[in-house]
């Protein structure tokens, strides 16, 4: 009697993807993992044991220069690699091959392929991998299972003036409310009990679906996810807020009090120039109504700092802002000169270290707010999500701190005991800049 011949299908490579810039890239990786799991293929994140024949794909950023440097550095590093027959395969999307492709593949030939932003089924196609309809939703997690960035609309219709998003990301296009429901059950299955819900721009969202502002009808269908505990809003725009969105914050106690809603300054000649839609008195009163409908709502905000003619005087009015507004949470970046913006028909004309001591100063101001709000905490009870163990501590957030970014409550483990993922409730004993100590309280 014969011996049947057994044929097994030869093992594909295993994929590496390394993950550069934003939360909205953090995304657009777990999405692409969550299509190569279904295909069966090995894939790991940014896993530093490196086998030689392994595939490397790199999602890049391409927003500022910083950015940029940092993304052009990892090609190069994994390119070398290659070289050294250490990889198999290195593969480049993101922004950065978005915005310069024809640039990279000239400069860098040991890339073996470059992909954009919206490439996810040619990227598959090139891995060896099928776009499965069926995945729609499904992730692979590189975040803690209890915390996602949920992307629920891709680009941007906003014409800022330093912004190159749109010319990376393309135009708005909001996803719709059935399949954000259906994804967010799906996370929640699995053990996700917070939503970071990003967008270049929330406050767009449905527009062009529904023709109207919705986001206030997606985060009452989202609020109604069983099992969801909490849910957070990142990057709102601030011309055309829709402030609807804060009656449904009040009206269920699963959408944090957290709003981030970069405003980049306050001179009206800044802002015009920037071509933000809207000017100082406006922001000014947009806030102070955010505040007095949501009066313990947590508000963020991104400013820059060294923008093309910004004088003395624009700054000046921007730090007494600053001082006067007090913001929960801010962050400051200098200004970056990017190719193909309206900005860059303007002379960059503020020096480096000008723009450099601008961001500082400002920083300076939100460290005393941020540690005078702090001491404000002292003897208060806070729910708090714990994110980590770490050192002697066990690290978590309040519903006023997005994962990352922002504020952390600590418990040091010789007192306190708990699991990560898991909410408790904490008396906060000690506060400093930007970090909260407390005991859990039954």
């Amino acid at each position: 009697m014969k011996t049947k011949k057994i044929i097994t299908a030869p093992k594909k490579p295993r994929v590496n993807v390394i993950t550069l810039g934003c939360s909205k890239n953090v995304y657009d990786s777990e999405v692409l993992m969550g299509q190569l799991k279904g295909n069966q293929i090995d894939v790991v994140h940014e896993s530093g044991i490196i086998a030689k024949d392994d595939i490397i794909v790199i999602n890049t950023c391409g927003f500022i220069d910083n950015a940029k440097q940092e993304s052009i550095d990892t090609i190069l590093q994994y390119s070398e690699l290659k070289a050294q027959g250490k990889v198999g395969k290195v593969v480049v999307t993101g922004c950065l091959s978005e915005r310069y492709k024809p640039e990279l593949e000239a400069e860098l030939s040991n890339v073996d392929a470059f992909f954009g932003t919206n490439d996810l089924q040619n990227i598959l196609t090139n891995l060896g991998a099928d776009y499965k309809y069926e995945l729609l939703g499904e992730r692979l997690l590189t975040t803690p299972s209890h915390f996602a960035y949920f992307k629920i609309s891709e680009g941007c219709n906003r014409p800022c003036s330093f912004c190159a998003i749109p010319l990376m990301r393309g135009k708005h296009v909001s996803r719709p409310i059935e399949e954000l429901v259906k994804e967010a059950k799906s996370l929640v299955r699995n053990g996700t009990k917070e939503l970071v819900v990003i967008a270049q721009d929330l406050t767009y969202y449905g527009l062009d679906l529904y023709g109207k502002r919705n986001l206030d009808e997606l985060l009452r269908h989202l609020s109604d996810v069983e099992g969801l505990e909490w849910i957070r809003l990142q990057y709102a725009y601030p011309s055309g807020f829709p402030m609807e969105i804060l009656d449904v914050m009040n009206e269920r106690s699963n959408i944090c009090n957290y709003l981030d809603m970069p405003l980049q300054h306050i001179s009206d000649d800044m802002l015009k120039s920037m071509r933000r839609g809207i000017g100082k008195q406006k922001t000014i009163d947009l806030v102070d109504a955010i505040r007095n409908k949501v009066p313990d709502i947590a508000l963020r905000t991104t400013l820059i700092c060294g923008y093309p003619g910004e004088t003395e005087q624009d700054f000046q009015e921007m730090k007494n802002w600053v001082e006067e507004t007090r913001f929960d949470r801010l962050g400051c970046f200098t200004y970056s000169h990017e190719e193909k913006t309206h900005a860059h028909s303007l002379e960059d004309n503020v020096p480096e270290e000008i723009k450099e001591q601008r961001v500082e100063e400002i920083m300076d101001i939100q460290q005393s707010i941020s540690f005078d709000k702090n001491q404000d905490k002292i003897g208060n009870t806070y729910k708090v999500l714990i994110d980590k163990k770490e050192g002697d501590y066990f690290v978590g957030r309040t519903e006023f701190d997005s994962p990352e970014v922002d504020n952390e409550v600590l418990l040091h483990a010789s007192t306190n005991y708990a699991t990560v993922g898991s909410f408790v409730k904490v008396k906060i004993d000690r506060a400093e800049d930007f970090d909260l100590y407390g005991q859990i309280v039954k």
